[in-house]
């Protein structure tokens, strides 16, 4: 879309030479356009003057006072703080500090509860995203602590008379630095910010000690990166909760999963901003009642004040548009915009040369281990890291050209480029020269740069300060350590859309940290994965693998034998993703190959009957490794597994599960909608369940299913209302869980939103679902739908166009033949056969034979979805436990809950994404020793559930856990 000879202003992540917007950068340049990047507008101070960082700020302070009051309420405290909404409730930001500024009224009025106080907010940061929260911390009545002195405050008020005292008529607010959170390792040493950036490795965290114990609420406004300390860790949380510290809550604005705060692992939702964390147990909880801290992980924050946010950007940015869109000279620019001009007319300018340089270095990187890429070109290299502002100040230009004018070359192995104005950017090279004395005068003039002396230009100025740090210098020849990484391959068996989200997740397996932490903690070796999917069709192969690397698709018939073999011998795992009549031919194949094999279907009996030979051949068969069956494994033997251990029973075990249409598309009278063909969902339908409730074993006729639904709400989502279906058998369940002779109620249930089994009921009683030949139906000239609807309800026709065609006659009808006595769904039921286009006038395909060949015909046309939207899964188990020996009973609950996703315009369902991922993450697992039990398995042993549901939560699938 980059037009010839035009100039863009954009934030255009490419000034740090970053290697996936590169193809962006040659295109302005092929097309001789010129660039301006909104990052790089400064002011004098060296501060972004188009940015929202603000208003992320405001909004997550109002929006985090707000959970505070409801958090306090749930303590027993109520607080001004519970007359606040959200951002967004406001019409804008003026109202919103209104709110904000009363509720300091009272509060300097009323006072504070004096078991919360002092209530003291710590900030974290200095840059705009900080500057936005203390705005609005500042509408209250407040006080700023010194964070030496914070400790004293807590001493002082204590000992003050427990009337009137100060500290409950307004809030304390302590802006602490990374001089407040870290220290010197070397006692003789005292902080200093330049060293602690280049070297954080040399430095102690101190936040845990000398801040967190006196906190009440932290609101984290920082940058950080994985190369320093964390503010808080799992296990400084932990023994901070265990000894008693008053932190409540924590604002985390920069939302960094998994970064300065370890604990805070997912982001959370503008209508639903919190979790609740318990450092003791380790949990995480969705309400505000229970132990713990409460969390703010919300990543779109300046959305809640879209139109300020919008006219202030835009405001900034129009002081811009005249002088950037009438310059041909750039050199008659403000300085400000001069410097953010990448690219001019198609060429670099000068201050972005280095950008060419860094990119030459990378591709010519020789091996795949970078510490050694210099080695087989220069006889003498050392490695060199570089901190301070290198890409703002353009630092990196005066190192990139001291080692190319000194006749030496580089490599650039790292980079960590500061994400504001005040953050400072981290590089490591690799410099290498064929002359020891060239190598040496490289080293003298880096470190010159690094040390000015008072003529140096840079010597009254920190800002331009850099460090820098020098490896030992080695001489070519040694002897290289070989590469670390070994290679794995796993072959995917099916075309269907579950495929391509195992065929990511297992290619990706290499280069993602989340879940190589969570496997390779005891496993020395790191893998590259590479995948192979076969299909019938190479061109269905080919689709699903596109734009996906380590991934190739083939032809793959697995009926014919020698190409079955062949294909499975290349490779360490076979995922088998095909219709489960195809698994036995696959798990032979395996059992003779000696291969590991993971489906996601039902163990059934001729699989079970493969036991012995798979222990023999010495590889494991992992069934059921997807949802249902799968995941709801995994979620149950969990909860039954801890429960055993602490001697308690099972009382109760009920279960459900449904692939739903996303709230918002479930636009039909229906509400449902399918991703496949429907017969099998249709015939679901018309099969006989028994479960177990309160001690009565409960049959129920296959003609009577819909009439069985029962409406349900889930705890955790109460807006959904839910019917629920009894599945076929569930008492099987008792066995495989080991709960058949405590538990007096074990039901399985399938899920659809409410009215649908009332529709159903009535359409088949009407006739639609009859799966015998229909007389209209086998005529030579074919009949309309209209025709034969009309027949189904007994409908005289006068005339083609026929009498009844209303909504309100055929409900009229419906209820006149008895085939529904509530006057509701016989309307719903209306509304869906003309929705189905029951009552059209074309003619019924000769093949549809049957009502129930019609009715599935139609459904498949208009129940299906669309590209844009979306589906849903919901999986919630519930478990109800008594202790015999405290005589205590207890309730806990799992809840998945996850939609499909629409990315570069491709969705991948989430019934996709909950059946595809799994059995990836089974693969992982066997191709990391994980699981050593040999045999056919189900994913109901600790030795496979464990790992799988932490890799599942890592990747994103989140599990709701809550106990009453």
């Amino acid at each position: 879309m980059i037009l010839p000879n035009r100039a863009y202003a954009f934030f255009s992540h490419t000034h740090k030479a970053q290697k996936e917007n590169m193809p962006l950068l040659d295109k302005i340049l092929a097309e001789r356009a010129s660039l301006y990047d909104y990052e790089l507008i400064v002011g004098e101070n060296g501060k972004r003057l188009l940015a929202f960082g603000n208003f992320a700020g405001r909004a997550g302070m109002i929006d985090f006072l707000r959970g505070l009051g409801q958090r306090y309420l749930s303590l027993g405290y109520s607080t001004p703080f519970l007359s606040l909404g959200s951002s967004y409730m406001y019409p804008s930001l003026a109202a919103a500090k209104a709110a904000v500024i009363s509720v300091g009224e009272e509060i300097s009025t009323q006072g504070l509860p004096l078991g919360i106080c002092p209530l003291v907010f710590v900030f974290t940061g200095s840059g705009n995203v900080c500057c936005g929260a203390q705005e609005i911390f500042k509408l209250l009545p407040h006080t700023f602590v010194d964070p030496s002195k914070l400790s004293e405050l807590h001493k002082t008020e204590t000992n003050q008379a427990r009337h009137g005292s100060k500290r409950i008529f307004q809030v304390y607010g302590c802006i602490v630095t990374a001089q407040d959170m870290v220290e010197p390792k070397d006692p003789m040493k005292v902080f200093d910010k330049v060293d602690y950036y280049a070297h954080p490795e040399h430095y102690n965290p101190i936040f845990h000690e000398k801040i967190a114990p006196y906190t009440s609420v932290i609101v984290n406004c920082m940058y950080w990166e994985k190369r320093f300390p964390p503010l808080l860790s799992y296990k400084q949380i932990q023994d901070l909760m265990r000894n008693g510290c008053p932190l409540v809550g924590i604002a985390d604005i920069t939302c960094d999963i998994g970064g300065s705060l370890e604990f805070v692992d997912r982001t959370t939702s503008i209508d639903s901003p919190f979790f609740r964390y318990d450092a003791i147990t380790d949990s995480y909880h969705q309400d505000m009642e229970g132990n713990g801290l409460i969390c703010l992980a919300v990543d779109i924050l300046p959305t809640e004040f879209a139109k300020e946010a919008s006219q202030y950007f835009g405001n900034v940015l129009s002081q811009f548009v005249t002088n950037l869109a009438s310059a041909t000279d750039i050199t008659n620019l403000p300085a400000h915009l001069r410097r953010a001009c990448i690219v001019h007319g198609g060429v670099l300018t000068s201050l972005y040369d280095y950008i060419p340089r860094m990119r030459k270095s990378d591709s010519e990187d020789v091996s795949e281990n970078s510490a050694n890429s210099l080695s087989n070109k220069s006889k003498y290299n050392t490695s060199v890291s570089l901190s301070g502002h290198l890409f703002d100040q353009f630092l990196i230009n005066e190192a990139l050209d001291i080692i190319e004018a000194a006749g030496g070359s580089f490599h650039l192995v790292n980079c960590h480029v500061g994400q504001s104005f005040d953050a400072i950017s981290y590089s490591e090279l690799e410099v290498g020269a064929d002359d020891k004395a060239v190598l040496d005068q490289i080293i003298d003039s880096l470190t010159s740069l690094a040390n000015p002396t008072e003529n140096n230009r840079f010597s009254n100025q920190n800002s331009s300060k850099i460090s820098l740090t020098l490896g030992k210098v080695q001489e070519n020849g040694m002897e290289k350590e070989s590469d670390p990484k070994k290679k794995a391959a796993v072959l995917i068996l099916g075309a269907g859309r579950v495929c391509q989200p195992a065929a990511q997740m297992l290619s990706s397996f290499g280069s993602s940290q989340w879940y190589k932490t969570l496997l390779e903690d005891d496993f020395e070796d790191q893998i590259d994965v590479d995948v192979i999917l076969g299909s019938l069709y190479l061109k269905d192969a080919e689709q699903i693998v596109e734009g996906i690397p380590n991934v190739t698709g083939i032809q793959l018939d697995v009926m014919d034998s020698a190409s079955l073999f062949k294909s499975i011998s290349q490779v360490d795992v076979v995922i088998s993703l095909l219709p489960p009549s195809c698994h036995i031919i696959v798990a032979n194949a395996c059992i003779e190959l000696r291969k590991h094999l993971v489906t996601a279907s039902y163990v059934d009996s001729s699989m079970s009957m493969l036991d012995d030979k798979a222990k023999d051949a010495g590889i494991t068969i992992l069934g059921e490794m997807g949802l249902d069956p799968g995941i709801d494994h995994m979620m149950a033997m969990k909860m039954i597994d801890e429960a055993h251990m602490q001697k308690g029973k099972i009382k109760s075990f009920t279960s459900y599960c449904g692939g739903l249409p996303s709230p918002e598309d479930a636009n039909n009278p229906l509400a449902y909608k399918f991703s496949w063909n429907p017969v099998g969902a249709i015939r679901a339908g018309r099969n006989p369940a028994t479960y177990k409730y309160h001690g009565e074993t409960v049959h129920i006729d296959g003609n009577n299913l819909y009439d069985s639904a029962t409406r349900l709400r889930i705890p955790d989502f109460p807006a959904f209302a839910l019917e629920c279906l009894p599945n076929r058998n569930s008492l099987i369940y008792g066995d495989l869980y080991g709960i058949g002779s405590e538990a007096t109620t074990i039901f399985r249930g399938t899920l659809r939103y409410e009215g649908f089994s009332e529709i159903m009921a009535t359409l088949s009683r009407i006739g639609l679902f009859n799966n015998e030949a229909h007389t209209i139906l086998k005529n030579e000239e074919r009949p309309t739908f209209r025709k034969f609807m009309f027949d189904l309800l007994k409908i005289v026709r006068k005339d083609t166009d026929g009498a009844l065609m209303r909504e309100e006659d055929i409900t009229e009808k419906i209820l006149t033949l008895g085939h529904c006595k509530d006057q509701r769904s016989a309307m719903m039921t209306a509304k869906t056969i003309i929705f189905l286009g029951l009552l059209d006038q074309t003619e019924i395909p000769a093949s549809c034979q049957s009502a129930f060949d019609v009715a599935c015909f139609r459904m498949e046309e208009r129940l299906s979805y669309s590209s844009t939207e979306k589906d849903m899964v919901l999986l919630h188990h519930e478990v109800e436990i008594e202790y015999p020996d405290s005589k205590i009973t207890e309730k806990h609950r799992a809840t998945l809950l996850e939609f499909g996703k629409i990315i570069d315009g491709k969705t991948t369902t989430a019934m996709a994404l909950t059946v595809g991922i799994p059995a990836a993450v089974g693969a992982l697992l066997l191709l990391t020793n994980k699981i050593q039990t040999r045999g056919v398995l189900r994913p109901i042993q600790p030795e496979v559930y464990t790992p799988a549901l932490d890799i599942i939560q890592a990747y994103g699938i989140k599990l709701i856990e809550k106990n009453e």
